[in-house]
């Protein structure tokens, strides 16, 4: 039986010490760390073969994480949140208090809150976003399961999580991007 707490504890460890996660979100399975830890990011970006200027996003637990990274958060961030039927991805402006090469060119950062109870209780133990790109090299297509992840992501990563092997994912968020002036644009649905 999968033990979540000892993948918690496991994935902790390795976070701490500036590593690299392969794990399972509230949509596909990821690539993830520290979101403060400039290093670790530069991992993700040379495993996953991406340019940095391709920002990756942060995974969130709540409102107190989001005002950490966003000083100000337009009021329709949390109308969309609370409305939205499926996994939703924000992009804010002028984020703070993470990895310089997590943000993007333009001073923002996509964001998702949680629930998903393996992300939610490792960000709860970490006290800090976590990054979370898709689990495939940049420019392939996103693994819709745990077998559809290549060898060389899961080779090149610290830690494998061992839960949800089994699910598969239909799809990733949605994502919606967000101006401080109240400017919404749908770039994924």
């Amino acid at each position: 039986m999968e033990d979540i707490n000892k993948e918690i504890h496991n994935a902790f460890e390795i976070i701490q010490n500036g590593g690299i996660i392969l794990y399972p979100t509230d949509t596909v399975w990821g690539i993830g760390c520290d979101a403060t830890n400039p290093d670790a990011v530069a991992k993700i970006y040379k495993l996953k073969q991406r340019v940095e200027t391709q920002s990756m996003i942060c995974l969130m637990n709540g409102e107190k994480m989001m005002y950490n990274v966003f000083k100000d958060i337009p009021a329709v961030a949390w109308e969309i949140l609370d409305l939205s039927e499926k996994p939703t991805t924000l992009i804010l402006d002028n984020p703070r208090n993470v990895a310089p090469n997590l943000i993007a060119t333009d001073n923002t950062l996509g964001i998702r809150i949680v629930k998903e109870p393996f992300c939610f209780k490792l960000m709860e133990r970490m006290k800090k976003p976590l990054v979370s790109t898709s689990a495939n090299i940049s420019g392939q297509s996103t693994p819709k399961s745990f077998k559809e992840i290549s060898p060389e992501i899961i080779k090149g990563v610290d830690y494998v999580v061992n839960l949800h092997r089994d699910k598969i994912c239909d799809k990733p968020s949605t994502i919606i991007k967000l101006t401080n002036d109240c400017q919404v644009k749908i770039i994924r649905k």
